[in-house]
């Protein structure tokens, strides 16, 4: 089983390295096309913050730094990690925060693993660090997303974008907040579509805030239930997280959070027949 679950995050980790790329191309692609005309260092203002990141994702891999997060190495030094954090609790909560943004930030694929470790080695407090963190991360992607793309779309968005834009402009709040209650998307993903769409940062910061709490709590929960095996040496299994019981009320949040949308838009329909 275990086995498997490292084949499978493989398989995850290289999907979200080549996503991340196939973006960082269409982002280069998007605005080099709509300002051919602009300094080059105005254009390299913009695109820097996301190059950074996006090289960071790639570094990751490169150096082998994602063999370093995985379960197996956390349950070989899980006794000695409880005595540390026992020992220098505020120094170990800030350093957990600390790797949690740049995961975030970085569109690391290890925050589901960070998140299950807070729950198993810090316990419930963990569920307020992670929020933060997740909502900081977010942000700093968001904005570094926002400076490169936002313009761009406006001036080159064809009518099936300028449909979704306007759509997404009506209740922006509530659409992110769904995204961010249904576990569906990417993470990554979610943060970089408002950024586009131009949402405002107020806006993506309370429904970030707001949305991931339901998720983070559920996280949080499995991974107090780690704790005996992590101590033992073993590898938990993780395919918990897949459980109907756990996704579908998440998904129910989620689709609960549309419901104004739906009004609102079979309102203006009929507003707008004759």
């Amino acid at each position: 089983m275990s086995e498997l679950w490292r084949l499978v995050s493989r398989i995850c980790e290289l999907r979200q390295i080549s996503g991340a790329v196939r973006v960082g191309a269409i982002i280069w692609k998007s605005v080099m096309s709509t300002t051919p005309h602009t300094p080059a260092q105005n254009w390299l203002k913009r695109l820097l913050p996301l190059a950074i990141l996006l090289l960071g994702l790639i570094l990751f891999f490169a150096l082998g730094l994602d063999d370093i997060f995985r379960f197996a190495v956390l349950s070989q030094h899980y006794t000695a990690i409880i005595l540390w954090v026992e020992t220098h609790t505020l120094l170990a909560w800030g350093g957990f925060m600390l790797a949690y943004i740049l995961s975030v930030a970085f569109s690391l694929p290890v925050a589901t693993l960070l998140t299950l470790a807070g729950g198993a080695v810090i316990g419930w407090p963990a569920v307020l660090l992670v929020v933060v963190s997740a909502t900081t991360g977010a942000l700093i992607l968001f904005l570094a997303a926002k400076g490169a793309l936002a313009d761009s779309l406006t001036r080159k968005a064809g009518p099936f974008v300028s449909r979704i834009k306007s759509g997404f402009d009506q209740s922006p709040f509530l659409w992110l907040l769904a995204l961010r209650l249904i576990p569906a998307a990417p993470f990554w993903v979610v943060n970089i579509v408002p950024a586009a769409l131009g949402m405002k940062t107020r806006d993506f910061l309370a429904a970030t805030f707001i949305g991931i709490f339901p998720g983070t709590s559920v996280y949080i929960w499995v991974g107090r239930g780690f704790d005996t095996v992590l101590a033992s040496g073993q590898t938990p299994d993780t395919s918990s997280l897949a459980d109907p019981q756990i996704i579908l009320p998440l998904t129910a949040l989620g689709c609960l959070a549309l419901v104004p949308v739906v009004v609102k838009f079979i309102k203006a329909r009929k507003t707008t027949r004759p």
